[in-house]
């Protein structure tokens, strides 16, 4: 009887992965449509003076698939002895690059995942400051979720710009595919 259940466990977490997976692919194929029409010559732009360039907007989130495998492959980071360094792009293709090759080692490290290593800790801090304290699991909701938060920010500065706006989770005004 125990054996059934430590094998029903295992599919069960098996199964998050997959899922993860899953969607990690869907954000992917549907992010790579905004940062291959983001134009060169708005990089600069940002909708307010508090908002981020869009280039920057543009490069964190196509490193945001980096951050699966950074949580299963490391115990945190301390951006105070290792600060974020923005990756340097010149255009559009740039960006899908960037994000094809987050994607890609995003992807591996989660295809060789187990249920332990989505159950260790991982810790983002500035020095002695605390700033999460995740599960390796949380570290990858985390990052899916600040993709989608930050690709729609990216899908208003592209409307204000009136750049024709991909379909995300379904239609958008300008693009009636699903």
């Amino acid at each position: 009887m125990e054996l059934h259940t430590i094998e029903k466990t295992n599919q069960k977490n098996m199964d998050i992965i997959k899922l993860l997976l899953k969607e990690l692919e869907a954000e992917f194929n549907t992010t790579k449509k905004f940062l291959a029409i983001v134009p060169i010559e708005k990089f600069d732009w940002a909708p307010h003076e508090k908002s981020m360039k869009m280039k920057s907007l543009a490069v964190h989130i196509a490193d945001l698939p980096s951050w699966v495998s950074m949580a299963l492959t490391t115990e945190g980071v301390d951006f105070e002895t290792a600060p974020y360094v923005e990756q340097p792009a010149e255009n559009a293709g740039d960006l899908v690059k960037i994000l094809e090759k987050n994607y890609a080692l995003g992807k591996a490290e989660l295809e060789k995942a187990t249920e332990q290593d989505l159950n260790g800790r991982w810790v983002l801090s500035m020095g002695k400051q605390i700033l999460a304290d995740y599960s390796k699991y949380e570290t990858i909701r985390h990052s899916l979720s600040q993709t989608t938060h930050h690709r729609a920010q990216l899908g208003v500065y592209l409307r204000l710009l009136d750049i024709p706006i991909p379909g995300s989770y379904g239609p958008s005004a300008d693009d009636q595919n699903f």
